[in-house]
């Protein structure tokens, strides 16, 4: 069908329109939150934080001398090009304090938005932007791949500080509670009866990570969080490499050097676990006992992350 020139006009027009009241409209800044330079706790509270070393810490989880040597890491993965509409950017140091602020409270994004003055996706944003600068910038100078020589000095001092040899870390898991995804059914309910995801450490004789694996679901045993993990996968493939078997000290008996893990966990030729514990012998208690001495740090460790990162939950 041809059209005339003036219908032609006439359907562009209406068209135009159309398509004009389809555009979103950018919102303005909430009158309260166009006062975070003023009442945002970045301004108001960070000052007065820093005067106090203690209350510092007792914030943030940690001292201001590691809080600007984080900073100095990732400051510059965090600064973001100035705008004329932008009054007020929002700078490294105040990114780094929000994302602390959840990690060490789990606090909801809605409420850090309060808090700060600032929207709730503007505070997820920067949560999820910081967290990866972290981990990008520093797990490979803190974290990196452990080499075969890496487990040998782990296992030397496994055996002067806890007298286990050939140990080249303990392995387990800690439930991180968080909200049900959607779509998720039971796949995140726990045996505890709230909904998680599952942190899996293995840690050095000195209670220092080795490696971590997060996100298993909460429904799985310790031991299906294992065989699903990255770290068995690079076991299998060998692209983590263990020592070679050695004598074991003070014997003729030649033994691998193995991980150490609690009963939940499978025996493999890569990891120990204690002896069940009906009907032992005195040799068996003995080993159980040792095994659990040598394993306590971890314990004890992922207590101390607990209670420094509190738990998490997805808003």
């Amino acid at each position: 069908m041809d059209l005339t020139r003036e219908e032609t006009a006439a359907l562009l027009l209406l068209t135009d329109n159309v398509v004009t009241k389809l555009r979103p409209v950018r919102s303005e800044v909430h009158p309260i939150n166009k006062l975070r330079s003023t009442y945002g706790e970045y301004s108001h509270l960070f000052p007065q934080l820093l005067a106090d070393e203690n209350r510092f810490f007792e914030y943030f989880r940690m001292s201001p001398n590691t809080f600007y040597f984080i900073l100095s890491k990732i400051e510059h993965k965090l600064t973001k090009n100035w705008a004329n509409y932008h009054k007020t950017p929002i700078l490294p140091e105040e990114r780094l304090h929000i994302t602390l602020r959840f990690l060490s409270t789990g606090m909801s994004f809605r409420g850090l938005a309060f808090s700060f003055r600032m929207g709730k996706s503007t505070v997820a944003n920067i949560v999820k932007e910081t967290v990866t600068a972290i981990w990008d910038e520093l797990q490979p100078l803190y974290m990196p791949t452990p080499s075969e020589e890496d487990f040998s000095k782990i296992a030397n001092d496994f055996a002067e500080i806890w007298n286990f040899p050939h140990v080249i870390g303990c392995l387990d898991g800690k439930h991180i509670r968080i909200k049900c995804p959607d779509n998720s059914a039971a796949m995140f309910f726990n045996y505890r009866k709230f909904f998680s995801i599952v942190l899996q450490g293995l840690v050095d004789a000195s209670y220092k990570f080795i490696t971590v694996d997060v996100g298993g679901y909460g429904k799985q045993s310790d031991g299906g969080t294992f065989l699903a993990s990255h770290l068995h996968k690079f076991i299998e493939s060998e692209d983590i490499t263990f020592p070679e078997p050695k004598m074991v000290p003070n014997t003729n008996v030649q033994a691998p050097f193995v991980m150490l893990a609690d009963e939940a966990y499978p025996l493999l030729p890569h990891l120990m676990t204690p002896y069940k514990r009906k009907n032992l012998d005195p040799t068996k208690r003995n080993y159980n006992k040792r095994h659990s001495r040598a394993r306590k740090q971890l314990s004890v460790h992922s207590e101390s992350c607990m209670q420094n990162g509190e738990y998490f939950q997805k808003y």
